[in-house]
């Protein structure tokens, strides 16, 4: 039995997340249905992460084991499987490449941090609006940014969580946390971290939109982080302006 990785890139716009869903389709389920049938044998992919209904990826990484040889006597030709693979798989999946590793490697706990992107434009535009917030009060983003590096000084982000949610901690390191502007009208939110709590993200952003608009001071974020209560934070943000932009090993 060999492992894999793969590394690959997805429009999330028309599935319901990354993970297998009962009754909604799945990056993972188009992704194992391609290897299965190229394989020629039932194969399970693992991801680095799981994003929520429309959040999309710039890179995510999964892993895969196989007996399967494909052409070559020394395991798969990940160079051929990646080809074959962005033939088979959806226009709004796309694999960069397939690498044998390691069968100690494992795609989501090997993996050392995580960086997402959540982006906002102020300003109408029709080719934004898939991939960006539209927003139309003002905001003070040198505020915005205070408040994201406090983010750093705290390891419980039990208000970020999605309530209801089955984790068994809420303690995430964020080494990164800022907004970084593009364009007079264009910003983007970039955060990392080891790990992210579901639905975390977009809370974050909403509640540091709340500060931006001053309608919570620097002194109630740190409240609202330290009472770890998901309602007191601020709204979740869309799925859409989401991005899983890279992720280190």
């Amino acid at each position: 039995m060999q492992r894999y990785f793969i590394t690959f890139s997805y429009d999330g716009t028309r599935y319901h997340g990354w993970q297998i869903q009962p009754n909604g389709d799945s990056v993972q389920a188009r992704l194992q249905e391609a290897l299965s049938t190229l394989l020629r044998e039932a194969v399970s992919v693992t991801g680095a992460g799981r994003t929520d209904t429309g959040v999309h990826a710039r890179m995510m990484v999964a892993h895969f084991d196989t007996e399967a040889r494909f052409e070559a006597e020394e395991g798969i030709n990940g160079a051929q499987l990646a080809y074959k693979l962005n033939r088979l798989l959806p226009y709004d999946i796309a694999v960069e490449k397939v690498e044998k590793v390691s069968s100690e490697l494992h795609a989501r706990f090997s993996a050392t941090a995580r960086t997402y992107h959540y982006y906002i434009h102020t300003k109408k535009d029709p080719f934004r609006r898939a991939y960006s917030c539209e927003l139309h009060y003002a905001l003070d983003f040198a505020k915005m940014n205070e408040a994201a590096q406090v983010l750093t000084t705290y390891e419980d982000f039990g208000a970020f969580c999605k309530a209801g949610a089955d984790v068994k901690t809420t303690l995430c390191h964020v080494t990164r946390a800022q907004w970084i502007q593009t364009s007079p009208t264009t910003w983007y939110f970039e955060i990392t971290a080891n790990r992210f709590l579901r639905n975390m993200v977009r809370a974050v952003v909403g509640t540091l939109i709340e500060v931006g608009r001053g309608r919570m001071s620097l002194e109630a974020f740190r409240r609202v982080i330290e009472g770890k209560q998901r309602s007191d934070a601020g709204e979740s943000m869309p799925g859409n302006a989401l991005f899983l932009e890279n992720i280190d090993y």
